[in-house]
Parts: structure tokens; C-alpha cells; sequence
């Protein structure tokens, strides 16, 4: 499906010279004056929206973070054009408008154009879906072409000021650095230094030449056909933050060496854990891997904010500026979060259980997976609480994604809430886990009274799935809780006026 593009524009100075031409205005801004909120809904709506296109093309969790802060970060450029403070971004406040226009109607408008041409940006495919939501709304794609319709030409030219700036961030989106222009495609010239690991197969030791390190896995997925993994995307680490200096500004301590004990103690823990798991554990594992929902872990957090944004009554304007810090801060805990993954290449469980475990009998899982259930096996063929299709995601340990994008979201949600109580829960239905479908026997309710409590629990999810050491996870959140501290700073900033 051919994608639609409403102006072809380039440069911060050529999307100011169009706003110009249908009435806009570089002079400074009138001052500071009480605002009229928008109309409430908008952009939780869009978030909603952007969230199923997630789930729809199966997006990558680091794409999909890139993704929603680009769709809402557009929706907040376009906002500033009826705020009398707040900056973009880009533009600063180059869209800003009159004082007559700041309308809520104008201001809701704008924020959906700006949405649409985003998201159509980045899911090209889900069109016709933009396409109904928008039509839900009264509006059309061809109202940002109406001279007289001039906040769907500020939402647009908001929109295309922060993809051309994304255009260049070194994600690869358009697939121009590498050959055959594939998008995401890695770059980096990333070999793993293990061969593959055959995942139904006992493991010899001599298959893990390096125990430390991370080692791709050969499996059968779930629609019977024959997979290697590659590491998804090792160059991440380098693209181009929100508001860090870099990937590796918070990088965190370097995870166990292989030879210490503590590399030995961890893989132990990792075993003895994953032969106690309770039934409610089971449910923590495959509740925060997106179990029968299919849900990431930014997205998990973006749907929180919408609970979070309808509980307290946030107007758009409000909820423009949580939408827009908190994507940025996942976003840019992917970036550090995967920065570390490829500095470490850091061994998944999985190995290193194989090549420590070399002539024990342990309990674990089968080549089946866990809905075969517990047995004893050879310590080389170990399996972790996760399908058998789908054994371990394909990139390295340390540190959890999980843990960082977590952490990087309750830290933005306690920072503008002014406080870190959440109180909210779900129950999980009898027999619905997508990891042991015979599971849980009865409903479970997993609830937080604390956003502090959901980040620890969806960290250990990712041991008690045997997917990720501890130290994975507890280094993962403090990562997230610094990277969460400094885009609120710079988002912040930007909303006050003051960048």
C-alpha cells in the first residue's frame, strides 16, 4: 500500500516557511496567559490506536519504542502551536498560534493530524485503521491540503519535523545502511562468537566455546518451521537518544565473569528457581512476557498511563505532555538497555546452564516446553519456563529489557503523578496461559498498590521465566530509574518553556 505524504518538506526552515504560508508566524510569543484544555480523550485515544498497530505488526519491543515516542512526540510538537509557553522539540515555537486559535476543538485536531501522519510513517500497512480513526473524529487525511483548515497543517508539519529529525538517527528505519534496503537491518557487522545451540539437542560443552557469552539458539517456531536466531538490532545502542548523551551514559557494572563463583551461583539459582516455581509464578512469567495479549513491556506501561490519565481526569494537555515523557523515557531506556547488551554480549541462561550442568540430573522443563510440564533431565538439555518455539528472546543477558523499560516508566509516572501509588490490577483467567495453557487451575489477580511494586514484579518475571539472571534484572531497573530521572528533566524543560 502505497503511503501517503502531505508535504514535502525538509528543513526546520522550510516547515516554519509553510506554516507562514497558511497564517502562521515567526514573531514571539504573546504572553504567558491561562490555557483552554483540550478536548480530553484525544490522545489516549491515538495511544490506543498506535498500541494495536504495535500488536498488529508484531513490532520488535526496541522499534516499538521508537515508534510510540515518535507518535507522541509529534502529537506534543503540535501541541505547543496553542500553548503559550511550552516549546517543541524542533520547531521551539515556531507553530505557534494566535491566541484566538487556541481552541480545544483546534487543539485536538492538530494533535490527530499530527498522530496520523506519524503512525502512517511508521505502519505504513495499518492505514485503513488511521484512516477509520480519523473518519471517527469527522475528519479526512485530505483536510491537511485546506488552506482554511489550519491546525491539520500544524499537526502535519509538527508530524514531519520529528520524522525528518528521526530520519537520520542511525535506527535504519528506510534500511539505506545496509544492502537491499532493509528496514531495521543491522549495520554493525555483529558476529556472536558461539555457534548456534540447537535447542531439542543435549548440548555438549564443546558446542559453547565461550560459556560468558551470548550464543543464538536453533529451534523450531510455532508454526513448525526451522529458525537460527540473530541478534535484533546490536547496533541500537547507537541511536540517537531523546535526552541521554548517548547509549552508554549510564552503563551499568559489568555482569558476572564466567569463572567466578558468582557465574556459577547464578546459574544454580536460575535451576533451583525454576523447579520451585509456583502456580502464581507461572502467571507473573507469562502475564509480563504478553502472554494471550501479546503485549511489550513500553506497552504494558503505555496502557498504565491511560488507566493513570482517565482515573485523574487529564485533559489532553495534560496528557500530551505524560505521553510524550514517558514513550521518550522507554525509547531511550532501549537504547541504554541495549547499549549494555551489546557491550557485555553476556550469556542467556540457557547456555550457561548447559555448559555448567554437563552430566547432572536436574529438573526442568522438556523440548516441549512447559506445558509438558517438570521432569528430570540431563543438565545439558535444561529448558526455561518459556515455549519451546520461542525459548529465549535473541539477544543477550545483561542488561533486562524488561527491567529497564519498567523502571524508565514508573520512574516518569511517580514523577508526574507526585506520587508512586498505582493501585491497580488484573485477574488471568482459568486455563488461559500461553506458556502452559492448562494454567492457572483458577483466576489470578496479580495486583500493585505501587508502580514501584509492578516494576519488581515484571524484573523477577523474567528469572522466574529462566530467561535472564538476577543481576539482569536489578541492574536493568536501576538503569531504567536514571534514565526515567533525566528524560522527565529534559522533558520538563521543554513543556515550561525553559529549554
Amino acid at each position: 500500500m502505497k503511503r501517503r505524504t502531505f508535504l514535502t518538506i525538509g528543513s526546520t526552515a522550510a516547515l516554519g516557511s509553510a506554516l507562514t504560508a497558511c497564517g502562521g508566524s515567526h514573531e514571539s510569543p504573546p504572553p504567558a496567559q491561562p490555557e483552554p484544555s483540550a478536548q480530553s480523550g484525544t490522545v489516549v485515544a491515538w495511544n490506543r490506536v498506535a498500541l494495536d498497530a504495535v500488536r498488529a505488526t508484531r513490532m520488535p519491543p526496541p522499534m516499538a519504542a521508537r515508534a510510540l515516542a515518535i507518535a507522541h512526540s509529534a502529537m506534543y510538537e503540535a501541541w505547543t502551536a496553542y500553548d503559550s509557553v511550552a516549546l517543541g522539540q524542533h520547531l521551539g515555537s515556531q507553530l505557534r498560534r494566535p491566541p484566538a486559535e487556541r481552541t480545544p476543538a483546534n487543539k485536538a485536531l492538530a494533535i490527530s493530524f499530527a498522530a496520523y501522519t506519524a503512525l502512517l510513517d511508521q505502519f505504513p500497512g495499518q492505514q485503513a485503521a488511521f484512516d477509520a480513526h480519523l473518519a471517527a473524529m469527522n475528519s479526512r487525511p485530505i483536510d491537511a491540503y485546506n488552506n482554511s483548515a489550519t491546525a491539520p497543517r500544524v499537526g502535519t508539519v509538527a508530524a514531519h519535523a520529528v520524522l525528518d529529525q528521526r530520519r537520520a538517527d542511525g535506527a535504519n528505519q528506510d534500511g539505506k545502511l545496509t544492502p537491499g534496503g532493509i528496514a531495521f537491518a543491522d549495520y554493525s557487522g555483529y558476529q556472536p562468537r558461539n555457534p548456534p545451540l540447537l535447542v531439542t539437542q543435549p548440548t555438549a560443552a564443546a558446542s559453547i566455546p565461550f560459556p560468558g557469552l551470548w550464543q543464538p539458539l536453533s529451534f523450531i517456531d510455532a508454526a513448525g518451521v526451522p529458525r537460527t536466531q540473530a541478534f535484533l538490532a546490536p547496533f541500537w545502542g547507537t541511536v540517537r537518544p531523546f535526552a541521554l548523551s548517548a547509549g552508554s551514559q549510564f552503563r551499568p557494572p559489568p555482569p558476572a565473569a564466567f569463572g567466578s563463583q558468582e557465574f556459577i551461583d547464578q546459574a544454580e539459582q536460575v535451576v533451583q528457581i525454576q523447579a520451585a516455581l509456583t502456580e502464581r509464578q507461572k502467571v507473573i512469567a507469562d502475564f509480563w512476557a504478553g502472554g494471550g495479549i501479546g503485549e511489550l513491556p513500553g506497552s504494558y506501561w503505555c496502557r498504565f498511563a491511560q488507566l493513570i490519565s482517565e482515573r485523574n481526569n487529564y485533559s489532553d494537555d495534560d496528557a500530551v505532555k505524560l505521553f510524550f515523557v514517558l514513550s521518550n523515557a522507554v525509547f531511550d531506556a532501549s537504547i541504554a538497555a541495549w547499549d549494555a547488551k551489546r557491550a557485555y554480549d553476556s550469556a542467556r541462561p540457557i547456555s550457561a546452564i548447559r555448559y555448567l550442568m554437563q552430566g547432572r540430573i536436574v529438573n526442568s522443563f522438556g523440548p516441549d516446553g512447559p506445558a509438558g510440564g517438570l521432569r528430570p533431565v540431563a543438565g545439558e538439555a535444561w529448558m526455561p519456563f518459556h515455549p519451546a518455539s520461542a525459548p529465549t528472546p535473541a539477544f543477550p543477558d545483561h542488561v533486562s529489557g524488561h527491567s529497564a523499560l519498567s523502571a524508565a516508566s514508573a520512574e516518569i509516572l511517580r514523577r508526574f503523578t507526585g506520587s508512586d501509588i498505582f493501585r491497580h490490577s488484573v485477574t488471568i483467567p482459568a486455563r488461559s496461559l500461553l506458556f502452559a495453557p492448562a494454567l492457572p487451575s483458577a483466576p489470578v489477580t496479580l495486583a500493585w498498590e505501587t508502580f514501584s511494586d509492578a516494576v519488581a514484579e515484571a524484573s523477577i518475571s523474567r528469572v522466574y521465566a529462566g530467561i535472564h539472571f538476577e543481576r539482569a534484572s536489578a541492574d536493568g531497573r536501576s538503569l531504567g530509574r536514571q534514565v526515567g530521572a533525566a528524560v522527565f528533566a529534559r522533558a520538563q524543560t521543554l513543556w515550561l518553556g525553559q529549554a
